[in-house]
């Protein structure tokens, strides 16, 4: 298989890369790896949005893939996800994209901003209608999640978007890599780990440490059974 792997940073996936056949350097975000007769190019285009769009677009619109797989940390808006835990992310989207409205958001549904080409989104959120058949990920639990640019750790902020959306983990990458793999109908999943709750910044109270090994277990775990 042709297996695109994403993830904003090395230090989120570096145990799994040492699992892997480094082949070559495709360009300064992009590297080539072989495991088990299976051809991985992995994709770190940096933290956020935009450079996850910027470098997702570039990547897919010169080779093509027979799945591609997020991994990555996140925070949890849920009591329930223990720090640690990693779960499949089923649908997400973009953290108040839209306008406000004295004290109320009005989003792009609310203001008629959202036209016929954009069928990936429902109601503003992008749900994951083509995940990889896997069975270990098929094990994982499915979450809600929330991408945007400023984690949040203001208990006043997190009230707030808890009452809009109700997510149950949060990203700053996860919507930019479900949009271009849904519209290019590439089979995807997002794994994220949970490292840290959602809450003041405190951080003594995160493992990230913990949160990479789990990750990248089981990123290994899904290429061997792929």
């Amino acid at each position: 298989m042709n297996i695109l792997i994403v993830s904003a940073t090395y230090l989120e996936i570096e145990p799994l890369l040492l699992q892997l056949n480094f082949e070559q350097e495709v360009n300064q975000k992009l590297k080539r790896y072989s495991y088990n007769n299976h051809n991985i190019d992995v994709l770190v285009p940096g933290v956020g949005m935009t450079c996850t769009a910027y470098w997702m677009g570039k990547t897919l619109s010169s080779k093509i893939y027979d799945t591609a797989i997020n991994l990555g940390l996140a925070g949890s808006f849920d009591e329930n996800l223990t720090i640690g835990t990693t779960v499949h992310v089923t649908s997400d989207r973009i953290s108040k994209l839209g306008a406000e409205d004295g004290e109320s958001f009005l989003s792009l549904v609310d203001m008629n901003l959202i036209v016929a080409e954009d069928f990936i989104l429902n109601q503003g959120e992008m749900i994951n209608t083509i995940p990889v058949k896997n069975s270990v990920i098929d094990a994982l639990e499915k979450t809600s999640a929330l991408t945007v640019n400023t984690a949040h750790g203001y208990e006043n902020s997190i009230q707030k978007i808890k009452t809009l959306f109700n997510p149950q983990v949060e990203s700053m990458e996860g919507a930019a890599f479900f949009y271009a793999c849904l519209f290019e109908r590439i089979t995807c999943s997002q794994i994220r780990t949970i490292s840290n709750k959602v809450e003041k910044r405190n951080r003594d109270s995160w493992n990230i440490p913990l949160a990479v090994k789990n990750l990248c277990d089981t990123g290994l775990q899904i290429l061997n059974t792929l």
